[in-house]
């Protein structure tokens, strides 16, 4: 185990830096056919990537919304204000797209709204839903296939934004589940729908992946968590928003698991592949901790330690979700060194009020930090 994280240390440290640069250099060619895509939020993490993919492409955009940070849209752009919450949609009335791309959906009655104005006029719907509509635990891992969770607690289009604010753990899955169910309804083969595991880079502001880069950048003693043997799954909000656009350009229906990276990567390949995206210059060291040690310490996996979910826990199929569908479909996938330097860059060029918020949302402060490796070294002793 311990020969495995020296081999990827030196690999990884390798080739992070010439993977930036290549990527870097790449272009966006135009659609074979120009396209009239409407964009329901598109002010989110991976709408605005989907806006700018789509005009470089060459297609014409709409978005919908309620109008509160579209100044994150470039130029271009036809903008239609509305508000799904209270069954707003009077600005869709009487128009035509290609197609219509879901971002911000997870109650089932925002699709039957957009289906009761749209769904004699778009050609194509696409639903991004989300890996958490698998009902994981028993399972070692996830495809298309396997069983989702169900909302059993009545008419899933009587659920409001409130109740699944209220509820977002217990209801966040099985809504995004119904909600699937309500575009396959009203679509039918139209539909696409894509579920993506943990979306990360530029723009993310839950600090769930962000964390890493931005605690390697810091250098010293690093926190790991586990043996470094554990799956992590983390999609570029780039490379989700980019093969989204592609789909539509293809006409692609079905289901899709988005889940990155193109092969299993575990945690120690992460952290090692963050850090080989970096100079090099500032010392650091990882140590990593045994899972029942940090749950002894209350140091839980995915909010004290971001991406990570140990393989004694009983989700851990959530970190092992067959990507091949999607693959076969065109999802391709840029480095991780990419995503780890872009999120800390974009991370440092928040303000100061945004980076507190960001900090206390994901990952462990420095003084817990520091206390528990304190134990770990002491136990050892």
């Amino acid at each position: 185990m311990t020969d495995r994280r020296d081999f990827l240390r030196h690999a990884t440290l390798t080739g992070g830096a010439l993977a930036l640069g290549l990527h870097r250099r790449l272009t966006i060619p135009p659609a074979p056919k120009s396209l009239n895509l409407l964009i329901l939020g598109g002010t989110g993490l991976t709408g605005p990537f989907q806006v700018r993919y789509a005009l470089a492409r060459g297609h014409k955009v709409t978005v919908f919304n309620r109008g509160r940070h579209n100044n994150r849209l470039p130029a271009g752009v036809t903008e239609l204000i509305g508000d799904r919450n209270l069954h707003q949609l009077d600005q869709l009335k009487g128009k035509e797209w290609d197609a219509v791309i879901d971002n911000p959906t997870s109650i089932p009655f925002w699709v039957k709204d957009v289906a009761d104005v749209l769904k004699d006029r778009t050609k194509h719907y696409v639903f991004i839903s989300t890996i958490s509509v698998y009902a994981t635990k028993g399972q070692t891992e996830v495809n298309e296939s396997s069983p989702v969770m169900e909302y059993t607690k009545g008419d899933p289009l009587a659920v409001t934004m409130q109740d699944l604010i209220k509820d977002i753990e217990g209801l966040y899955g099985p809504m995004k589940v119904a909600s699937e169910r309500e575009a396959t309804k009203w679509f039918g083969s139209r539909t696409t729908i894509i579920r993506p595991t943990l979306i990360a880079g530029p723009g993310d502001d839950s600090f769930r992946f962000t964390y890493w880069p931005y605690r390697i950048a810091k250098g010293g003693e690093i926190l790991a968590p586990g043996d470094g043997l554990d799956h992590v799954q983390v999609i570029d909000a780039r490379d989700l928003a980019e093969w989204t656009i592609r789909a539509v350009e293809n006409g692609t229906t079905g289901t899709f698991n988005a889940a990155g990276p193109a092969s299993p990567m575990t945690m120690a390949e992460q952290l090692y592949g963050i850090r080989g995206a970096f100079d090099g210059t500032r010392e650091l060291s990882f140590t990593w901790v045994p899972a029942e040690f940090l749950a002894a310490h209350k140091v839980g996996p995915w909010g004290d330690m971001p991406t990570w979910i140990p393989r004694s826990d009983p989700d851990y199929a959530g970190a092992n979700a067959s990507n091949s569908r999607a693959r076969a479909a065109g999802l391709t996938f840029r480095p991780l060194a990419v995503t780890a330097v872009d999120s800390l860059e974009w991370f440092n060029a928040s303000t100061a009020e945004a980076q507190a918020r960001m900090l206390k949302s994901a990952g462990i402060d420095a003084e817990r930090e520091r206390a528990v490796l304190a134990a770990w070294h002491a136990s050892k002793r």
